[in-house]
């Protein structure tokens, strides 16, 4: 009976790592004092969040225009080296999309990747960047939502295979690499470039396709926005620093008009998933591309 005791120790060590693991990998929620101190919402305001933060890119029918990018069905598919990500319904409907939400319930998912029943989302949805949204700019987000017309049906489930289906190995992915903070450290910024800092790194989540990434899908800050691989299908993904050969050089002035109408200095124009960014940052004001503009002059140099 020699062999009980090294069993149950071992079988001790296991059950105490399994539990340490499943302690470290629940769901964070945002502080509810916090959420209950949020300002109302306004939806005007929130119009001009929905704009900056590219809603309907993804959730939108692809190729919509006007009025059909506010019908959030979703249903546009991501397919990268993790599996096939589907963005999901998030109009108003209160069946198949987030009509019962609660602002918590919105603001969770947003902020932290957590759905109401308390289900990690993937990062296919950028909450690693929305994370470092204001809750005043989340409310407001929050009542433009729910004027928008609901929509019937669900979209397609995500197709991924093991490990990449346990979703409760993403709370231990979120420890690693969801951080509130601000990527780059800027001193003494100006207000234009402190509120380019917000767009590109908050709302407009700009370095969730042009930072590269590292073997967990985690961004490689240390390259921020200095150019990746496409996240679907070939291609890159150009470098937007200041080192870059090619956006790079261009001026605060060409910048912003780029985001406003689409063509570049030479008149060439935006093509593939940079179209659809586009048509959000051309609803921007004047005063948000220059802010974006700014700020991407203001990061440090990398080069290609």
């Amino acid at each position: 009976m020699r062999w009980r005791a090294p069993v149950l120790g071992a079988t001790a060590v296991a059950a105490a790592a399994a539990f340490a693991l499943w302690f470290a990998s629940a769901p964070t929620r945002l502080d509810p004092a916090a959420l209950a101190a949020a300002p109302q919402g306004d939806a005007a305001r929130g119009e001009q969040v929905f704009a900056a933060a590219g809603c309907a890119s993804c959730h939108a029918a692809p190729g919509a225009t006007g009025e059909a990018r506010l019908r959030l069905a979703g249903g546009v598919a991501l397919v990268t080296p993790f599996g096939r990500f589907v963005a999901p319904n998030i109009s108003p409907d209160p069946r198949d999309g987030i009509g019962g939400w609660s602002f918590a319930d919105f603001a969770n998912a947003l902020m932290r990747g957590v759905t109401p029943d308390g289900t990690h989302l993937y990062p296919a949805f950028p909450y690693t960047s929305y994370a470092r949204m204001t809750l005043a700019d989340a409310a407001d987000l929050y009542a433009f939502m729910t004027t928008l017309p609901p929509v019937e049906g669900r979209a397609a489930a995500h197709e991924l295979g093991f490990p990449f289906n346990v979703r409760r190995g993403l709370g231990l992915w979120k420890r690693l690499f969801l951080d509130t903070q601000p990527v780059v450290a800027l001193k003494d910024p100006s207000p234009a470039v402190a509120r380019g800092q917000y767009l590109v790194e908050a709302l407009g989540h700009c370095g969730e396709c042009h930072t590269p990434r590292n073997l967990a899908g985690g961004l490689d800050t240390a390259r921020w926005l200095a150019g990746a691989s496409a996240a679907a299908g070939p291609g890159k993904v150009p470098n937007i620093t200041p080192g870059g050969t090619k956006a790079g050089g261009w001026s605060e002035d060409e910048i912003a008009e780029f985001l406003k109408s689409g063509f570049t200095p030479d008149f060439d124009s935006a093509g593939g998933a940079m179209a659809e960014v586009i048509l959000n940052t051309a609803e921007l004001p004047d005063t948000d591309r220059a802010a974006i503009a700014a700020y991407l002059k203001a990061v440090p140099a990398i080069p290609d």
